[in-house]
């Protein structure tokens, strides 16, 4: 089960869902989340606790409403990756394995640093329709609550890590070495809070996508993994 970063939905994973469940033998579902896409609208104002929202709410209702009762292997990308952590430590007997790409856990100045730069060039560059290709008219909105919730000063002690010994299953943390949303220190926080195995990949030349920008590499090690724990 496919879960978008922050500014993702379906059509931004491109290829990269059939080639995974492909080389795994498995099938697989890829959904938006709500005001992504071509979902519903984000009406309301984001809620600085929508990471946990997402987790222990809407992905349960995605889960049942599609009908799957056999535990998933959760993949997510950024703010999916973290929204699977999340479930993992609440729903510890619905999840077969995690895999995260650039996860994160807390709140870092270079976070920070990254979603102001991605606010100017949505402000000054063509990025507004080049997310539109994919959102539509969701795209504004989208956009606003996934950077004015991260940069609002009440967000900045926002951390997971006291849920992180709650996840007992196993875990693939993947994260490139030049993202530039977040250091290593959040693989080595997740590797080091976690219960159940963990193994950790740091990608060279890859940045915030590693599944785009490292696509041999990650899908050779999201194979591996879940061939070991399907």
């Amino acid at each position: 089960m496919f879960l978008h970063e922050g500014l993702g939905s379906i059509g931004q994973w491109k290829d990269f869902p059939n080639q995974l469940c492909q080389a795994c033998g498995l099938p697989g579902l890829v959904y938006e989340r709500w005001g992504f896409g071509k979902s519903g609208p984000l009406t309301e104002r984001r809620r600085t606790d929508y990471l946990h929202l997402e987790a222990l709410n809407s992905l349960p209702e995605v889960l049942q409403r599609c009908r799957i009762t056999e535990p998933p292997i959760l993949v997510g990308h950024s703010d999916g990756g973290t929204i699977a952590l999340l479930f993992a430590a609440a729903y510890r007997d619905q999840v077969r394995a995690v895999i995260t790409e650039a996860a994160h856990v807390f709140v870092e100045e270079v976070t920070l640093a990254g979603i102001r730069a991605a606010k100017r060039l949505y402000e000054t560059t063509d990025l507004p329709q080049r997310l539109a290709r994919y959102h539509g008219d969701n795209t504004d909105a989208m956009f606003r609550g996934w950077c004015d919730t991260w940069l609002r000063p009440e967000f900045r002690d926002w951390s997971l890590e006291a849920e992180l010994p709650r996840i007992v299953c196993p875990l693939l943390v993947m994260q490139g070495e030049d993202d530039e949303y977040g250091t290593p220190a959040q693989v080595e926080a997740i590797a080091r809070g976690v219960s159940g195995p963990v193994a950790t990949v740091l990608i060279p030349n890859c940045a915030h996508i590693p599944h785009h920008q490292a696509r041999p590499r990650v899908l050779a090690e999201m194979t591996r993994f879940i061939g070991r724990y399907r």
